[in-house]
Order: structure tokens, then C-alpha cells, then sequence
């Protein structure tokens, strides 16, 4: 039974959690990469030098989500080509595809650094924090091309089988990255500019296993001569983009936390932000890890007809998600204290507002899970236009609206409300279209 494809499996509980849990662990250690950043430039360096790395974010964002849609939309589109027999086909596409990611991230990484200096410059932050922006986030940039391609490896690798291995090199780039932060911070003195370097190298981990994985024919994902297919491109690029708008739309509403914290309670408000936004990642890395690892089940057996499958998988993904959320917010939210004073110490100011601000904020994981679900499973069914309208919706058109209108009736409590408020409604738009492509999709 070991040798039998693991898509061609029944789908049981076990066999979902197989597949997905080792690329739920894999999320969640790489969401310590910014994590540990944080927790070593705050307590080594400063709380205004934790602001800089969230005021990164924004361009951090933009690089993150490039890569994010070409890596699940490419992964749906290749995946429902070898759900349909078409191997070689694939493996050209999947080729293809990686040297179109190098391509753009040599482009990023010089755009990016020719126009951080006046992006910084619109934000009228205090001289340090300008010099503690452009130090991360220049070395950051020079890793552009390894980050592109982790993004699509990580995905690639579940696609392929190979999650344990996916989840391999996420723990050793995080163990890598927190070694790293240490040595290069404390040791070395190289300060904020030492931490993007660490999650840099922690990062090109992936990117350097992949390529050595793929070059080898026994994967049943692996390198080959490209053919530049153009609609495999779009289609990729269509499929994706609701990923893209999610991550880009996180750095405009970043931009606007920031910018409405800053005129509310300072540069120490952005810090508070800054905390609580790591902890509402680590949450949600596990239900992105989630997505993550059923995605390439569900484009496979779409691209196979099998709907009995496909019901089953995503229905039981369903209950797997809501004892998720369960236990995610039980643990936000008895936790807060402890969670925030890893990053600022009790009589530090930031802490009193990143504790209420946590503890507001943790009502959004009720939701969030089912919202990052649904927008995955859509992308996997090569439906990019709703993924898009779902993942736009949530990320931008709820949040905008929540950040503009509750801070002005609540002051900071607003602020803090804006997030579930928007996970809220994001999850009405989810049951409704969930509800509405049932029978399309036979699920």
C-alpha cells in the first residue's frame, strides 16, 4: 500500500493530516523567521527599531506576494495537468515557471532598492527610525531571488510528495535564522541589518535544496527543457492572484495601521501593532500551512473528476479548521501576557496596549481560518477570479472600511476592533460563495 500514490489513497483523517501536517509545521517555522527578527531586534536593539522592521513590511509584502502567486497558482495549474496524465507537460510548465520567478526577482530586488529611500521618505518617522528602515530593508532585498524561489519550492515539494522534506528545510532555515540573529546582533554588532541577513540565509535553505531536488528525474516534479507557454503564465498568474492580492493588500493595510497608530498613540503604538500582528501570523500560519497541504489534493482530484473525494477531503477539512480555531484563540488569548512580554518588558509602554490590543484582536481567529480555506480551495479548483474576489474582500474592502470607520467612533479600541470585524464579514462572503459553487464543484 506504501508504494501506491499518495492522490490515489482514500481520503480518511489520517491520510489528510499526513499530507498536511508536516506543511503545517513547515508554516509555522516560517513564521518564526519574521517572529524571531523581531524578538531579537527588540530586546537587543530597541522598540523603535522593532517599528522599523513593521514599517518594512509593506515592501517585505509586495516581494512575498509575487512570489505567493506565481508559487499557488502555478502549483494549481501544474497539479491539474498531472491530475489529468499530461506528466511531461508539466514538468516544462514547472520549469518554465521557476526561471520566469529568478527573472522577477532580479527585477524586484533593483527596483526596490533604487526606490526605498523615498518611500521612507513620505512617512515623517524620526531620523533613527529612517536610518533602522533602510539597513533592513537594503539587506533584505539582496536575497530577493532565494525568497522567490522558497516560496515556490516550499509548494512544490508538497506538490511532489516530498512535504517531509519541505518541512526539513523550513526548521533548519528557522534554527539557521534564530542562530544567526544571535551571532550577527549580539556577536558581531551588525545590528537590524544582521537580523535581515539571518533571515536571508535562513531562507535561501530552501531555495538551495530545491534546486538540488529538482535537477534529480526521480521526482515527479523535476527540472526539464522549458517551453515558454504564455497561457500557462496567465493562467498561473490568474490562479494566483488572489494569494497576491491577499499579501499585497496586508502591506497597504499595514501602511494604514501604522500611519492611524502613529496619529493615535506614536512610533510606540507601531510596536504594539507590531506584536500583535505576529501573533495573529503564528496563528495563522496554521491554517495557511493547512491550505497549503491539501491544495495540490484538491487541484488533483478536480483535474481527475473524482468528486467523491473531493467532497469528503474538503468537508473533513472543514472540522479540522474549526478545532483549529478552537484552540487557537483559547491560547491567544490566555496567553496574551506571556506572549507579549517575550517582545516588551511590563514597564515598557508598549506593553500595556499590545496586551489589550491582543486580547480584542484574538476573536478575529474564529474566522480567519475559514477565510484563508476557502480562498485556497478556490485558487486549487482553478477559480482565480473568486479566490481573487474572496482574498481582495477580506484583506482590503472589509479592513479599509473597519480602519476607517471604528477608530473614529472607538479611538485605539477601533483599531484594535478593525480585524475581527472584517474577519467577520469576510467569512459571510466565504459561506455565500461556498454555498453558491457547491454544485459546480460537486463538494
Amino acid at each position: 500500500m506504501e508504494d501506491v500514490n499518495v492522490y490515489e489513497k482514500p481520503v480518511t483523517l489520517k491520510n489528510i493530516l499526513k499530507f498536511a501536517v508536516p506543511t503545517i509545521a513547515m508554516t509555522v517555522f516560517m513564521s518564526f523567521y519574521t517572529m524571531v527578527d523581531g524578538l531579537f531586534v527588540s530586546n537587543l536593539i530597541g522598540t523603535e527599531a522593532l517599528s522599523a522592521v513593521n514599517l518594512t513590511a509593506p515592501v517585505i509584502q509586495l516581494v512575498t506576494a509575487v512570489s505567493t502567486m506565481l508559487a499557488t497558482g502555478g502549483s494549481a495549474v501544474i497539479m491539474k495537468k498531472m491530475g489529468e496524465g499530461k506528466d511531461e507537460e508539466a514538468r516544462e510548465d514547472f520549469t518554465f515557471l521557476i526561471l520566469v520567478n529568478i527573472a522577477v526577482g532580479f527585477f524586484m530586488w533593483g527596483m526596490g532598492s533604487l526606490l526605498m529611500e523615498q518611500f521612507f521618505g513620505f512617512m515623517k518617522l524620526s531620523a533613527g527610525t529612517v536610518q533602522y528602515c533602510m539597513e533592513y530593508l537594503g539587506r533584505y532585498l539582496i536575497f530577493t531571488v532565494p525568497i522567490l524561489l522558497m516560496n515556490n519550492f516550499t509548494l512544490y515539494m508538497i506538490a511532489s510528495e516530498r512535504a517531509a522534506l519541505s518541512l526539513i528545510c523550513s526548521v533548519t532555515g528557522g534554527i539557521l535564522n534564530m542562530v544567526l540573529d544571535y551571532v550577527l546582533i549580539a556577536v558581531f554588532h551588525m545590528g537590524i541589518g544582521g537580523a535581515a541577513v539571518a533571515t536571508g540565509l535562513g531562507y535561501s535553505v530552501t531555495a538551495a535544496a530545491g534546486l538540488f531536488v529538482f535537477s534529480k528525474k526521480g521526482s515527479l516534479l523535476h527540472f526539464k527543457k522549458p517551453v515558454f507557454r504564455l497561457k500557462v503564465l496567465k493562467n498561473a498568474a490568474l490562479n494566483g492572484c488572489s494569494e497576491m492580492a491577499a499579501t499585497l493588500v496586508t502591506g497597504i493595510i499595514t501602511l494604514m495601521f501604522n500611519w492611524t497608530m502613529l496619529k493615535f498613540a506614536g512610533e510606540n503604538g507601531v510596536a504594539a501593532v507590531t506584536i500583535i500582528m505576529y501573533v495573529l501570523m503564528f496563528a495563522s500560519s496554521l491554517y495557511t500551512g493547512y491550505s497549503y497541504g491539501t491544495a495540490p489534493m484538491i487541484s488533483f482530484y478536480y483535474g481527475e473528476r473524482n468528486h467523491e473525494k473531493l467532497r469528503k477531503l474538503i468537508f473533513d477539512s472543514l472540522k479540522i479548521i474549526a478545532c483549529i480555531s478552537l484552540f487557537t484563540v483559547a491560547v491567544s488569548f490566555f496567553l496574551t501576557k506571556p506572549l507579549v512580554s517575550v517582545f516588551a518588558r511590563p514597564d515598557n509602554p508598549v506593553y500595556d496596549l499590545a496586551v489589550t490590543g491582543n486580547q480584542i484582536c484574538t476573536a478575529a481567529l474564529f474566522f480567519i481560518g475559514f477565510n484563508i480555506f476557502a480562498s485556497g480551495m478556490f485558487t486549487a479548483l482553478s477559480n482565480g477570479a473568486v479566490s481573487a474576489v474572496l482574498a481582495f474582500s477580506r484583506s482590503f474592502v472589509f479592513m479599509a472600511a473597519a480602519m476607517l470607520v471604528l477608530p473614529r467612533i472607538f479611538g485605539i479600541t477601533g483599531i484594535w476592533l478593525a480585524t475581527p470585524a472584517a474577519e467577520l464579514m469576510a467569512l459571510g462572503l466565504s459561506v455565500w460563495m461556498f454555498l453558491k459553487y457547491r454544485y459546480r464543484y460537486h463538494y
